[in-house]
């Protein structure tokens, strides 16, 4: 199916609240799109949109050759008729029907053949790894197989496009460890075009092709994961995206060069040079170092805190009037008021202005 595309998308609920403006963005087909932000951001509401239970108050939505709305002609398109599927947050599933029962009714009231529902049934079941369950009732499920059959359940009328919104918000932690790489999978397996809503960045991170981040009703980067972790826009998304929260330092900037404390950093051509002094140095907790013995381009410090997690130890330290946590492993670890030396290992410099802009 072609791409998904967003023209000035907005939504307003009454003159005060705009949940959602001037949002322009392009869905590529086959992609697992997530969008990603805080409570309140304005994510929900754009998908409701998309799928058509929400009509934006102005904008255009095209789902491949189709527009689905337009606020210029007034074209709208019923959700039923868009050919997409939602899963949402509560699975609600038939408590008297079986699982087999469960996934195939939509084929059912669609008088779709007895041998072609079965054909249907025994590939989805395959696919999700309920082949063994079909007989039993929903309430015999765990809070993971549940979610498995509300994904059969829509998979199994062939939409061109899986819209899920925060479908692993209600399971524990180990299960949304495993519906992750359960999710990942089958886009991998079917190529269906995914649009998931989450506030959380872990399973935006693991799971997506594209994250469109947004903030109160504004989109503020869309891209690769990765590229938005290393290469963030601005301050919101460095700081969003990440876990443990990157460290924000105060900075000075001075023609090619920026410092911090002691630390002189050449900067790349392509900084922004019409900024400043003042700017804020993004540095995540791996790229920051520890050392025993004071080194060139190394500041002092002093450990507040350590944080063992099995893999990894976190310290955080505090360095003049800053407070860093760094990721740091070492067969022999650091102590509380331990005196260490902090080091930048940063290969991609993150930047800001006051505004919050990325100078780079």
């Amino acid at each position: 199916m072609p791409d998904i595309v967003l023209d000035k998308v907005s939504k307003s609920f009454t003159k005060q609240t705009h949940a959602v403006e001037d949002l322009s963005l392009v869905i590529p087909d086959g992609s697992f799109t997530t969008l990603l932000g805080p409570s309140g951001c304005g994510k929900t509401t754009t998908l409701r949109m998309i799928a058509g239970l929400e009509q934006p108050t102005s904008g255009e939505i095209i789902i491949g050759d189709s527009v689905v709305f337009s606020g210029k002609t007034g074209a709208f398109v019923a959700p039923a008729k868009r050919d997409l599927g939602l899963v949402f947050q509560s699975y609600a599933l038939w408590p008297h029907f079986t699982v087999a029962e469960n996934i195939t009714f939509g084929l059912e009231i669609n008088s779709v053949g007895k041998k072609e529902i079965n054909k249907r049934l025994d590939e989805i079941a395959s696919a999700l790894r309920l082949d063994s369950l079909l007989e039993r009732y929903t309430s015999e499920l765990s809070g993971g197989q549940q979610q498995r059959v509300a994904i059969a359940r829509v998979l199994i009328m062939e939409p061109s496009v899986l819209l899920l919104d925060e479908p692993l918000s209600n399971l524990d932690a180990t299960l949304r460890m495993e519906m992750r790489a359960e999710l990942k999978r089958l886009h991998r397996e079917t190529g269906a075009t995914i649009i998931y809503v989450t506030h959380d960045q872990l399973e935006a991170l693991t799971m997506s092709s594209h994250i469109a981040l947004l903030k109160s009703g504004v989109l503020q980067q869309f891209s690769a994961p990765l590229e938005i972790y290393e290469r963030p826009a601005n301050r919101f998304a460095a700081d969003f995206l990440g876990s443990p929260r990157i460290n924000f330092v105060d900075a000075t900037l001075d023609q090619d060069s920026l410092s911090w404390g002691d630390v002189m950093i050449q900067l790349p051509k392509s900084a922004k040079k019409d900024v400043g002094p003042r700017v804020s140095l993004g540095l995540r907790a791996e790229e920051l170092g520890l050392s025993r013995t004071c080194g060139p381009g190394m500041v002092e410090g002093r450990v507040l805190t350590v944080l063992p997690t099995g893999a990894d130890w976190y310290y955080q330290v505090r360095v003049a009037d800053e407070v860093l946590t760094i990721r740091h492993n070492d067969e022999i670890p650091f102590n509380y008021e331990d005196i260490v030396y902090v080091e930048i290992r940063s290969k991609s410099l993150k930047i800001f202005d006051d505004a919050g802009s990325a100078i780079l």
